[in-house]
């Protein structure tokens, strides 16, 4: 199975994402790390982003895992309706179900005070003002199943996430 999650910074999609991956002992892929090996290893020029290099590559991991018949946690803010689809046609392409999560945290301040405290958790990684994640483009997704972290615990949105995919 594809595990696709999706949310905006900060929303505490990777906190879950890591936690669903370890207790259904899943590969855990984050587009975060994959971007930063990317920009670390070939040095864009002043300004660049890396495109859309992380997510094509996300994608081709995740399909030579379910190939091996491992059950895969994608992890990336998963922002359009292309990206979504094309991790849907990863797992159809390797015969597999997919299963799509959007975290949000429905609480304003509670969200700021994440993205304003946490720690860098990729090496080199910065990770993104208040600012920059308001202004974000996110374009709305009817994901299989939307966990709000403002109203759940991880431990709570990992057993919703759980029950959900059956």
């Amino acid at each position: 199975m594809l595990i696709a999650f999706g949310g905006l910074p900060g929303s505490g999609k990777s906190t879950v994402a890591q936690a669903l991956a370890r207790r259904i002992g899943a590969v855990y892929l984050r587009v975060d790390t994959v971007e930063q090996a990317i920009r670390t290893s070939a040095p864009l020029a002043e300004g660049r982003d890396v495109g859309p290099s992380g997510y094509v590559t996300l994608y081709r991991l995740a399909a030579d895992n379910l190939r091996l018949g491992q059950t895969v946690v994608a992890d990336s803010v998963n922002p359009l309706p292309e990206t979504r689809k094309a991790f849907r046609d990863v797992a159809d392409e390797c015969g597999r179900r997919f299963f799509g999560v959007e975290i949000v945290c429905s609480d304003a301040a509670v969200h700021r005070h994440r993205a304003e405290t946490r720690s860098p958790s990729v090496v080199g990684l910065s990770p993104p003002s208040w600012e920059v994640i308001q202004n974000r483009h996110y374009e709305p997704w009817k994901a299989d199943l939307r966990i709000d972290t403002a109203r759940l615990s991880v431990e709570d949105s990992v057993a919703e996430i759980m029950r959900s995919m059956g």
